[in-house]
């Protein structure tokens, strides 16, 4: 589901909107100003005006999300990938740090260095037409993503950990802002990659900083047929102290949760103790995990894709 994107936002150059639904989730147009004609109006899909300066339940014409129904447009296939290249910083969109539903995230200065696992969502028919957070118009069938801290624009590859696929998109949205998301895709992308039609997916997303020496797209993770699916894992907390860690790890147990587990490891010359729940069987229950155990007053967990 896209978040809000009120008149005041834009005032403030924030320019936000959030995605983060389980099936699409964020703003949708045609194309940037000097580039080709996108798809979606070539083969003659509707284009709506965005006003937005409505409030967010008034902004859209649909009340819910939905990708295509039938079969994906052939052409998708076919699609070309973007082509990173080094571009200016918008002036919207990149305001840091910024605050969304009472979670706080920074804007990282580059793409550069970027590498992080998680779950993808994607976003569809609500927001085609509609503007993205640097003002852009959102196209689902383009190859581009929303993300909570990459600059925008900027690019990335992103690449499904269930099947090897992947695809670069360009980022020019802010989102998803649904707790336990990294990226949310284009329906394009999502199609491309084997994200659709199940509406999420665990993935890998490698920034790409075109004006960096060596800034060449990062080569895709290798999927085996012998190195078994990911597992998603919670994150509850990392200590230095391991009596806080065995002290987290006792109050999940006793809730129930189950496998607890806390790790050793290295971080800046420092052993650091993670108390983890996991591995999940999917991100549905990942989800529910999470909501219990906030519940029960711990800080919000990490979602971690190993």
């Amino acid at each position: 589901m896209r978040f809000w994107r009120g008149l005041a936002l834009l005032a403030a150059a924030l320019a936000l909107s959030a995605c983060g639904g389980r099936h699409a989730t964020r703003p949708a147009g045609s194309t940037v100003a000097g580039q080709s004609q996108s798809q979606g109006t070539r083969h003659g899909w509707f284009h709506r005006g965005d006003d937005t300066s409505l409030p967010q339940d008034r902004r859209y014409g649909d009340k819910t999300d939905s990708s295509p129904t039938g079969a994906p447009p052939a052409f998708i296939a076919t699609l070309p990938e973007p082509v990173p290249k080094a571009e200016p910083r918008s002036l919207y969109g990149n305001k840091s740090p910024y605050t969304v539903l009472g979670q706080t995230y920074r804007v990282l200065p580059s793409a550069r260095g970027y590498d992080e696992r998680g779950i993808a969502s994607f976003y569809g028919n609500k927001f085609h037409g509609y503007k993205t957070s640097n003002l852009e118009d959102y196209d689902m069938y383009q190859f581009t993503a929303a993300s909570k801290v990459l600059p925008l624009p900027s690019y990335a590859r992103v690449t499904n950990l269930a099947n090897g696929k992947s695809v670069i998109v360009r980022v020019n949205d802010r989102g998803p802002f649904h707790e336990n998301r990294i990226i949310d895709l284009s329906y394009a992308a999502a199609v491309r990659i084997g994200v659709w039609p199940k509406g999420t997916g665990l993935v890998e997303v490698q920034g790409i900083d075109p004006s960096a020496p060596g800034g060449e797209p990062p080569a895709p993770h290798t999927v085996t047929a012998d190195a078994g699916s990911p597992g998603i894992y919670l994150q509850v907390g990392a200590f230095s102290d391991p009596a806080n860690a065995e002290r987290v790890a006792a109050q999940l147990r006793q809730a129930n949760f189950a496998p607890v587990q806390v790790e050793q490891v290295q971080v800046n010359g420092r052993t650091i103790r993670r108390v983890r729940v996991g591995p999940l069987d999917g991100v549905d229950r990942a989800d529910q995990v999470t909501a219990r155990i906030e519940g029960m007053g711990l800080p919000r967990p990490q979602v971690a894709v190993d």
